[in-house]
């Protein structure tokens, strides 16, 4: 969070510094010092030997903090474990490199003092100045391997050289919003840092009047109930990125294992995780040689349009050929209706006997999406052109397959929506608005969404957010005190109801409050089906992909499941008949493929002439694809043909 990047520090000033500090250029080096002694480098480049590497680095680092050397220029000391080796010391003056701000520590004592503090409070002073008076120093990745830096003021020894300015202030941006970070394990705040930047929002405080391609809104954020020292630097409060749900953690009739997660339908109606998806279409009008250029208009087939797409595709268009606003529109329909003169010049000469004629370029809605036609902008490109964005929202209510995430890397998608009457309950009468397996927690240990839980209940209670930044959280002593003192168990576990039966549960339900992030991983941009459609050119296979419209692929291990239950039947039909079947003319004499003869109409071979018996054979068309590339390689493939089926 404190890092900074580094400007270009002038190169010949350092060099001209080491030669002060002793270093010796080559030139000037004596034989023994070029065997015994350190080299020296400076951005990459030779620039001498010295005698101590260590002391070098000791007084560079001395004129540094003293100002006498930019701040921004690292000294790292390498010592290697070889003792054949050579030391080495690199100096780094580039610009790019990313710097952070440590307290030095002299004596075992830190150089930052409360008298500091007091004057940074009273703006006396700035922490530039700090930096000038050699209090503080900017260290890179490279510097930080000669420093032993403590985490703690408590915990400061006269080995250390270094100390943080917060314990926090190791997090980056996304992993210092994290809650009681350093009760997790590692890999799961890793996770999170990942997933907090597909976490849905407020975007942006230009979100009615931006293009953006593609955006996501939360509809109904929350500020987090329980927050850090850089959620609030960050104003996370004002650009929510999830909501607090009531998480109770229990298996449920199997339909959260394998991290799956259960939702409360009730809660789902009241805003819980609803969101909008935002696209942008757009279409700009373009000038074409011969004074010819495209039209913004509704399509008509009595004009000579060519591409026509039928009435119904263009009747949501208004008069001047865009769509009109709030209008609902779905797969294929088109947004903006746009005419282009011929491509070529041939098309001119074709057709020019029946009049001129115009191409439909006309925009539509992609085949899986829908929604309402949100904003329209007209505008013009960098040439003066008439330029027309339709922006089409979704409204996104969670359903089966959306993926929600916790702060502690604790993602799952949801397995079931459940009605409120058959989710368990607590004796208060309180019901989980998600419900997640117990079996997450063991293996994955993320102790920090347990306390993050309890933090969240008390929260709730005492009126005000808990601060639960890493290292320096509000400790879990407290907030187990402040349930007791509200008549709630210490250790956040309530008595609970089976919703369906009305039975007690035989064991308590850990119950609290979390917060929840909605990711932009959700089913409706990623189902996919298809029976028949295109395939590809040259393999005549069914294409990949959703946008393409393609198959699904049946691969290797699919085929091995089948090949293991014996269903050779439906192994043939995915891998042949559905798939590139072809017919193919074989001669049974010489095993060569035939060829169609337009004169004679029938399959010739052109090997065996009159003597070659010409027969079908089925077979797959990236076979024969590989049997005529082999040929092009001067080899001849031939097919042993036995006797028909």
């Amino acid at each position: 969070l404190s890092a900074i990047i580094s400007i270009e520090v002038p190169q010949e000033e350092i060099v001209n510094k080491l030669y002060e500090l002793g270093v010796q250029s080559v030139k000037e080096a004596s034989e023994d010092l070029k065997r015994e002694g350190c080299k020296v480098f400076v951005e990459g480049r030779f620039v001498g030997f010295v005698e101590n590497g260590a002391a070098l680095a000791e007084n560079f680092r001395a004129l540094r903090r003293k100002g006498q050397i930019h701040p921004h220029a690292s000294i790292y000391y390498y010592e290697p474990k070889h003792p054949k080796a050579s030391k080495r010391v690199y100096i780094h003056t580039s610009a790019g490199r990313v710097l952070r701000p440590l307290v030095i520590v002299k004596d075992g004592k830190p150089l930052l003092t409360e008298e500091h503090i007091k004057r940074i409070r009273t703006k006396e002073i700035s922490w530039r100045d700090l930096l000038h008076m050699g209090v503080i120093e900017l260290i890179d990745a490279n510097e930080e391997e000669n420093t032993y830096i403590a985490i703690k003021p408590e915990e400061v020894t006269e080995k250390h050289t270094h100390l943080e300015l917060h314990p926090a202030a190791i997090l980056g941006v996304t992993a210092s919003i994290i809650p009681y970070p350093e009760h997790n394990q590692s890999p799961r705040n890793t996770y999170e840092a990942a997933m907090a930047k597909q976490s849905l929002g407020f975007l942006s405080p230009t979100l009615l009047t931006n293009t953006y391609v593609r955006q996501h809104l939360l509809i109904y954020p929350q500020k987090q109930l329980v927050t850090t020292k850089a959620a609030k630097l960050l104003n996370l409060d004002d650009r929510p990125t999830g909501q607090n749900l009531v998480v109770a953690v229990l298996s449920f009739e199997g339909y959260n294992i394998e991290d799956a997660i259960i939702l409360n339908k009730s809660a789902i109606d009241r805003g819980l995780g609803r969101s909008f998806f935002y696209r942008l279409y757009e279409a700009e009008s373009k000038q074409y040689l011969g004074g010819m250029k495209d039209n913004f208009e509704i399509p008509s087939p009595d004009a000579n349009v060519r591409g026509y797409r039928g009435e119904k595709y263009y009747r949501l268009l208004e008069a001047d050929g865009v769509v009109a606003c709030e209008a609902v529109v779905s797969g294929g329909d088109v947004v903006i209706g746009r005419t282009s003169p011929p491509r070529f010049m041939e098309e001119y000469r074709e057709f020019e006997i029946r009049g001129p004629y115009r191409r439909d370029t006309s925009i539509s809605i992609r085949p899986s999406e829908s929604g309402v036609a949100d904003a329209i902008f007209l505008t013009e490109n960098v040439d003066g052109e008439k330029m027309y964005k339709v922006r089409v929202r979704d409204l996104r209510i969670p359903e089966i397959g959306d993926k929600f995430a916790s702060r502690h890397g604790q993602k799952g998608v949801v397995g079931i929506v459940v009605r409120q009457a058959d989710m368990p309950y607590t004796e208060d009468g309180i019901v989980p608005d998600l419900i997640i397996n117990p079996h997450a927690f063991p293996s994955r240990m993320t102790v920090g969404q347990f306390i993050e839980s309890i933090a969240g209940k008390a929260a709730a209670l005492r009126g005000y957010p808990v601060d639960g930044t890493a290292f320096a959280g509000e400790p879990v002593e407290e907030l187990v005190k402040i349930l007791e003192a509200y008549g709630f168990k210490r250790s956040g576990k309530e008595v609970m109801y089976d919703g369906r039966t009305g039975k007690k549960y035989v064991a308590d339900i850990f119950i609290g409050i979390v917060y929840y992030q909605k990711l932009h991983h959700m089913v409706a941009d990623k189902i996919h089906a298809r029976a028949r459609g295109q395939v590809q050119m040259l393999t005549k296979q069914p294409t990949e992909g959703r946008a393409r419209g393609g198959g699904l692929r049946f691969g290797e291990m699919e085929r091995d499941c089948l090949i293991a239950y014996g269903t050779s039947m439906v192994l043939k039909d995915r891998l042949l008949d559905e798939a590139d079947k072809t017919e193919v003319y074989v001669c049974e004499e010489c095993g060569l493929i035939a060829y169609y003869d337009v004169r004679t109409r029938k399959y010739v071979c052109r090997l065996c002439g009159d003597k070659a018996r010409v027969s079908k054979v089925v077979m797959a068309y990236a076979f024969k694809l590989l049997l005529q590339e082999m040929m092009s390689l001067n080899i001849a493939p031939r097919l042993r043909l036995k006797e028909k089926v």
